[in-house]
């Protein structure tokens, strides 16, 4: 073989290193702690005795109105916050497309999205039991200006007060993964727009609102994930009863004979898996038509 022959020839590819592959270790460890095995936990408890005997007595017990009606709160907790924070969170986003990204307020809001974004759990219910809670000074004080927050009810500690609680950390999680979408929209398809007789509304119409309908599906089909799966918030906020299903799990935990059915809560927490398969499959789905658009 000539010099000038080897030169034309295509480098043979270096066989990756052994080592190169422990990169990816803690990343399969994370998945395996916190998503494979309590599904397999789940299944486990969910169609099995504590004999170890298979049975679908567990499953059966999903068909009570009960447990139906606590998943169709769940469903609708669930769209009621990720609608109303979509909404909300898309309008933040517009509002903030003329915005250059080292301006100030949008690196402000920027970086509360990403704090509030995760300000969940035990953190955020305290803020809003001390904010607007019963015994708080706010509540006190509009009460002897004649506004009793509480005539009809400790909402708080029900569903209005999750639909609340949920909706302040569905906004800034829509701002974070609507943004981008909204920052993809390529200026040159606005100057086609006005180059063929266009008009604003004319681009939103034929062009923004097309484009952005598979993202803004995609980012209101994550926060209904976020929602349905969130349970550190309720179980804080709302410490008695069972109005949701990851509340209800818990509650079947800390009583096995709920139903009179052994393991309620593994078939709970399959029924939430299957729920969120469903839902993160639509996701994927739609998600990779708005990558298009991205190229």
């Amino acid at each position: 073989m000539t010099t000038a022959t080897a030169a034309a020839a295509p480098a043979k590819p270096r066989r990756a290193k052994p080592l190169a592959a422990l990169g990816l270790a803690p990343f399969g460890v994370y998945v395996f702690l916190f998503l494979a095995l309590p599904t397999v936990l789940a299944v486990g408890t969910g169609l099995f005795d504590r004999s170890g005997n298979f049975t679908l007595a567990n499953l059966a017990a999903l068909g009570d109105p009960v447990i139906l009606a606590t998943f169709g709160k769940s469903v609708w907790l669930s769209a009621l916050t990720a609608a109303v924070g979509a909404l909300v969170g898309a309008a933040v986003c517009y509002a903030l497309l003329g915005v250059p990204a080292t301006h100030p307020v949008r690196t402000l809001i920027d970086a509360l999205s990403g704090v509030l974004a995760q300000f969940g759990g035990v953190m955020l219910a305290f803020m809003f039991m001390a904010t607007i809670g019963r015994g708080s000074f706010l509540v006190a004080w509009l009460k002897d200006l004649g506004f009793d927050v509480y005539a009809g009810g400790m909402w708080l500690y029900d569903m209005p007060g999750l639909v609340l609680a949920y909706i302040f950390f569905q906004i800034p999680l829509m701002v974070i993964t609507f943004s981008p979408a909204l920052g993809g929209l390529k200026p040159q398809w606005a100057e086609a727009n006005l180059t063929l007789g266009g008009t604003r509304r004319t681009f939103w119409a034929k062009i923004g609102v097309p484009v952005l309908a598979p993202s803004f599906a995609a980012s209101y089909l994550l926060l209904f994930a976020n929602s349905f799966s969130a349970y550190a918030t309720a179980a804080a906020l709302a410490s008695q009863g069972s109005q949701i299903v990851p509340l209800a799990i818990r509650a079947a935990l800390t009583s096995e004979t709920v139903l009179g059915r052994e393991n309620l809560a593994g078939a709970l927490a399959l029924g939430m898996i299957v729920v969120m398969a469903a839902v993160m499959a639509v996701y994927s789905r739609i998600q990779r038509r708005a990558d298009r658009w991205r190229l």
